[in-house]
């Protein structure tokens, strides 16, 4: 079948080459020609079903992707504070989320004929890759800026997450646009399908324990692509954050992935020929969050940023963003960035010692920096409930009893850095993937011990910071010495 270049757009992507969409501008070129051609000739087949489309007010994959809402996350880093550290790593939530939909059409490609045999009742392929690519493509819509710091330090106090206001716009602000999504670049929906924005909401949301809901078994399948151990969202942001900080220009081999997975009435399953790859993959995830995203200086500035956060955003914001969606539509980093650099300019003198505080971290004035570190990793999965490492505080207290008289009283900060390399059976993302071992030609799940015998279930960096240089020693040997204590404990004191 010829492609269809009318209706189909490009963007050059660095990490995965050219991203195809559904333009605007293709659609009305295909029905402008097909009404000048009706009075000539009959209308091709396909030519008949764009204007049977645009009758009928089809929405373009570009006119979601020009929303507002989408193009706010032009103004959002990826890697929330990592790009003051990685000089290279400039890079927004907006190449990432068309990055995102790009795997997700990936992954359809591969699996879409194993999900079909897998489950009764599933959509046209057409269906099945636009549904995933806007899950894909608007995963990210509600972040706030900073990202997920901004759950962690403003979201929290009203119980929410950036997926549950992304699933909030994806319903009641970008609902109507989506249900008149009628194809993508590889395909076109049967004349009844239409595409349920409370299915992409649901699709881009963490599972919860004990969640119920009624939706089918295809679309629990393929909420792997985004809460499994491998997604559409990982799979990206391992490639592109790798690429972008000068890490690794092919972190893994996406292609050998995907090619060694499908789907089995279980779930999404791996052969095992290409579990290496996986393994791969786990790892240099992992490595990427030692080496960028927990970086000593990238976790300073987390602090600094976090003693300043809930007095600005007072100032900035004026409440829970799902009552204030106009004002959050308009909250980006870069109008953060530029309000907050107008502040020591101010007359009133909390805001103005605000602003100096913040023209400090701008010029990268960081005020804590790392004194000692120590890395521990935990193979089971309430083990380091089980250590003294629960109790950050209890540490530093006891860091402080044995530091000479005259030091007990410097500022210092703790931080705890915990990454999970696999989903554990405690952890509601579990269930999500499966392994097919050919000895036994039959999937089991893929977060047994034994599976993943070379990797821990997490690793936690503990680090003590001060304002200045001059007391590591000190401050090693005083860790060593609580550390030490603590050894043989089984449990936490």
């Amino acid at each position: 079948m010829t492609p269809d270049y009318l209706s189909e757009s490009l963007v050059h992507d660095p990490v995965h080459g050219y991203i195809s969409f559904v333009s605007r501008w293709g659609l009305e070129e295909h029905c402008s020609l097909a009404h000048r051609s009706q009075a000539e000739a009959s209308l091709s087949s396909q030519l008949a079903s764009h204007v049977t489309a645009m009758q009928e007010g089809e929405v373009s994959e570009q006119q979601i992707i020009d929303h507002p809402w989408v193009q706010r996350m032009r103004q959002i880093h990826q890697l929330q504070t990592a790009w003051w550290v990685f000089p290279s790593a400039e890079h927004t939530r907006f190449q990432h989320i068309l990055g995102a939909m790009h795997l997700a059409s990936r992954c359809i490609d591969q699996w879409y004929d194993s999900l079909r045999d897998s489950c009764e009742n599933v959509p046209s392929k057409a269906h099945v890759e636009s549904l995933v690519r806007l899950a894909a493509l608007l995963h990210d819509v509600g972040h706030g800026p900073f990202g997920h710091f901004f759950d962690d330090h403003y979201l929290d106090q009203y119980n929410l997450t950036h997926e549950d206001i992304g699933a909030h716009i994806i319903e009641h602000e970008l609902g109507e646009l989506i249900r008149g999504v009628r194809r993508n670049p590889n395909g076109v929906m049967k004349p009844l399908e239409v595409l349920d924005p409370k299915q992409i909401g649901w699709l881009i949301r963490r599972p919860k324990d004990g969640e119920s809901d009624g939706h089918p078994d295809w679309l629990k399948k393929l909420r792997a692509l985004f809460s499994g151990i491998y997604t559409v969202d990982n799979m990206d942001f391992v490639l592109r954050d790798a690429y972008m900080s000068g890490y690794n220009t092919k972190a893994f081999d996406v292609s050998r992935l995907l090619h060694y997975s499908f789907f089995t009435p279980e779930g999404l399953t791996i052969h095992a020929r290409g579990l290496p790859t996986l393994i791969s993959f786990i790892e240099t995830r992992a490595s990427l969050f030692r080496t960028i995203y927990f970086h000593r200086t990238v976790r300073g500035l987390d602090i600094a940023l976090e003693e300043l956060f809930p007095q600005t955003m007072k100032h900035l914001f004026p409440g829970n963003p799902l009552e204030h969606l106009d004002e959050y539509l308009r909250l980006t980093e870069f109008s953060f960035l530029v309000d907050i650099g107008r502040w020591s300019r101010s007359q009133v003198s909390e805001i103005k010692e605000l602003g100096t505080r913040w023209e400090a971290i701008l010029r990268r004035e960081v005020t804590w920096k790392m004194a000692c570190e120590r890395s521990i990793n935990f193979h089971a999965t309430a083990a380091a409930r089980m250590t003294i490492f629960s109790e950050p505080d209890l540490i530093l207290k006891r860091v402080r009893d044995r530091l000479p008289a005259e030091l007990r009283n410097i500022p210092l900060r703790h931080d705890v850095a915990q990454h999970y390399h696999r989903p554990s059976a405690k952890l509601p993302t579990h269930g999500q993937n499966f392994l097919l071992d050919p000895a036994i030609n039959q999937p089991r799940e893929l977060n047994d011990d034994d599976l993943f015998r070379e990797l821990p279930i997490s690793f936690l960096i503990f680090r003590i910071y001060a304002q200045d240089h001059g007391h590591e020693k000190i401050l090693n040997d005083a860790l060593n010495s609580v550390l030490g204590d603590a050894t043989d404990a089984k449990t936490n004191m």
